[in-house]
This record gives C-alpha cells, sequence and structure tokens, in this order.
C-alpha cells in the first residue's frame, strides 16, 4: 500500500473538536490560540490564510449564507460515501472506508506509523493529540499506556517504547464503537467540513470540494507553504476562483499543480502522486465537476469503480 503521511494539525483543534466541539462560526474554540492569532493578524498584520477564521463576524455570517444557498455538493450523504470512498481508495487501497479504523503499517517514509481513516501518524504529532484526546475521555482504552513512547518518538519515524505490541492495541482500541466515532469527528470537523465549506465559499462543486478534502487530509490544514492553506493562497495568486469570476476548471487545475509540487517536495516521503494523476486530474480533464456516480479511477496501479 503507497500512502502519505498526514502533517499534523495543531493540538488545541483536535483536542477541542475530539471534547468540546463548541466554538464559533469559524469551527474554531473561541478560546484556542488559533482563534487569537487570528484576531490578531486581522488588527496588526498578515491576513489569516482560513477566510473564516479572518473574518469578523458580519463577514462571517455573510459567507455562512453563501455557503447555505450552495448546491449540497459533498454534503449530501449519497456524495459523502463517495468521498469516503475516494480517500479510502488514497490511504488504503480499498473502497471499504470502513475496513480502515484499525489499520496500521509503517510504509517507511519516516513518519512511523500510520493508522486509522485519515492517517494518523506516530511521527507527524498528528496520532498522539488523537490519541491524548481520546484517553482524556476513555482512560482505559489499549492505547493509553503507549502515550510515553508516542510522545518520545514524536517528530521521528523510530518505533521505541512502540514495538511490539502498539499495533496489535490499536487494532483493539478500534473495536470500540468510541474510538471509531472519534476517528470520524476528526474527519469531519477538522478536515471534511471546513473544506467542503471553503470550497462552496469559492463556487467550486463537488470535484473541487473533494480536492480540498484531500489536500487537507495529505498536508494538513496548517498555513504554512506546503499545507492546506499555503497551497491554496499559492493558487489564488495564479488563478481566480469561480466566485472572483474565474473558470472553475483552469482554477483546479493550478491548484493541482501547487498540491502536486508540494507533494513532490515532501522529504522522507513517497513521492507517488496518483491521487492527483490518475484520479482528480482524470476527473477534471474528464469535466466531472460533481463527482456524480459511475466514476472510474485509478490509484497506485489499480482501478477502482463507483457504480450509478
Amino acid at each position: 500500500m503507497t500512502r502519505f503521511a498526514l502533517i499534523a494539525a495543531p493540538l488545541v483543534i483536535a483536542v477541542s473538536l475530539l471534547l468540546n466541539p463548541g466554538g464559533d462560526d469559524s469551527g474554531l474554540p473561541t478560546d484556542s490560540p488559533e482563534a487569537a492569532e487570528a484576531a490578531e493578524a486581522k488588527a496588526t498584520g498578515p491576513v489569516n490564510p482560513d477566510p473564516f477564521a479572518a473574518a469578523d463576524d458580519e463577514e462571517r455570517a455573510q459567507m455562512n449564507r453563501t455557503v447555505e444557498r450552495a448546491p449540497a455538493g459533498l454534503a449530501a450523504p449519497k456524495m459523502r460515501e463517495v468521498a469516503w470512498q475516494l480517500l479510502a481508495s488514497a490511504e488504503g487501497s480499498t473502497l471499504d472506508w470502513r475496513s480502515q479504523y484499525g489499520t496500521i503499517e509503517d510504509s517507511g517514509d519516516g513518519t512511523g506509523y500510520a493508522a486509522g481513516l485519515v492517517g494518523f501518524c506516530s511521527g507527524t504529532h498528528d496520532m498522539l493529540v488523537f490519541v491524548e484526546a481520546f484517553t482524556k475521555d476513555h482512560p482505559d482504552n489499549p492505547l493509553a499506556p503507549y502515550l510515553p513512547a508516542l510522545r518520545k518518538v514524536d517528530g521521528t519515524g523510530s518505533h521505541e517504547g512502540l514495538d511490539p505490541g502498539f499495533t496489535a492495541a490499536w487494532k483493539k482500541a478500534a473495536e470500540d464503537p468510541a474510538f471509531r466515532k472519534a476517528q470520524e469527528e476528526v474527519r469531519d470537523k477538522q478536515f471534511f467540513e471546513p473544506a467542503v465549506r471553503l470550497a462552496k465559499l469559492d463556487g467550486l462543486g463537488a470535484l473541487g470540494q473533494y480536492i480540498y478534502f484531500d489536500t487537507m487530509v495529505l498536508q494538513g490544514p496548517g498555513h504554512e507553504a506546503d499545507s492546506f492553506y499555503g497551497i491554496r493562497q499559492a493558487a489564488l495568486a495564479e488563478a481566480d476562483t469561480v466566485a472572483e469570476g474565474g473558470d472553475e476548471s483552469a482554477y483546479l487545475d493550478i491548484f493541482l499543480d501547487r498540491a502536486r509540487a508540494v507533494m513532490k517536495s515532501k522529504k522522507n516521503q513517497q513521492h507517488d502522486t496518483s491521487r492527483i494523476d490518475t484520479a482528480q486530474r482524470v476527473f477534471l480533464e474528464d469535466g466531472e465537476l460533481d463527482l456524480e456516480p459511475p466514476l472510474t479511477w485509478k490509484m497506485y496501479g489499480e482501478t477502482f469503480r463507483i457504480p450509478s
């Protein structure tokens, strides 16, 4: 299986989403460092690349109205399932996304163990964040004893303190409905919903919404040049979104160029760009902007199909 590591989001976002899903309409907890950063940036410096986080209350309300008026796109139940299947093909070479809760392996890309629906990695901080947050609510879960080791290997590809029992513990934890639900909450609240909301604000249909979602999962919802918001900023510098009067296909073509360049630039990771080259780009070239099944694509040389 070929996959890429998730670049970790800040600790406070994952913890708050799992354990305290409240907050303002931006999706950020009102007392979080990210919310404070957005307010400070708005007052004193560069605009936060997340337009929802950077907006004031009136602007955010207008943005939300724009999103609400947009077609359902990937928010429709049928299309959510399409999104989950597309992501599973990229992350786990399968359409059965429900089989991915307990998956865990080290692909040798330098990011340690990768596991679960969105590829939590022991070496990129996000697995530690997730297990810490889950353990606060479920202190007796099978992964709790491995928290000291996860803290020690964070930022490395090491398995020190994790082997030989950690993979079995992850699989055991995945038998718990609460653990599966927690993974879904991170996928939905931290990646899917912000990506779809922003894509709708940019005037993008289901394909654009999926491209944003997949990029956010793969590169993380950070503001750096090699994270999701940085990639979007680079694309905006070259092309207008639909909301700005631009052509949807032309904008997505530029966005995929920038996302692919980031993938190729990552150190200590595999550089297979199938998720763009033989899936997203093919959908774009075929005019599948609505991602309406039937769909056929290739991932790492294997052909996948979603029937109508």
